[in-house]
């Protein structure tokens, strides 16, 4: 599995998670499909590829501002959940970043 299919793995689950516990649904909502449709498709065309860090270390800002403001509600939401929902997922996730 690329770098790039195991973010979008990751992004995957983190907005479950985020859209499971703040919307109370057991499904995406649209709202959180259309965020997912749209970090998948940024990752797609990421200029870095392979050699991407955290999105928020990045020097270039590839989201508009509206989803880069949900992305970083998510993250902030889900990032320290995640341990306890996937922790194996989290702890590769933070090797191979370093």
């Amino acid at each position: 599995m690329t770098r790039i299919e195991k973010e979008k793995r990751m992004i995957a689950q983190m907005i479950k998670l985020y859209c499971k516990k703040n919307h109370h649904n057991k499904e995406l909502c649209n709202e959180c499909k259309e965020l997912l449709e749209y970090a998948l498709k940024r990752l797609d065309h990421c200029r870095y590829g392979e050699n991407k860090t955290f999105c928020n270390k990045c020097p270039t800002h590839c989201y508009k501002k509206d989803k880069r403001e949900q992305m970083r509600n998510v993250m902030g939401f889900s990032g320290p959940r995640m341990i306890l929902h996937n922790p194996l997922m989290v702890i590769k996730h933070f090797i191979q970043k370093n």
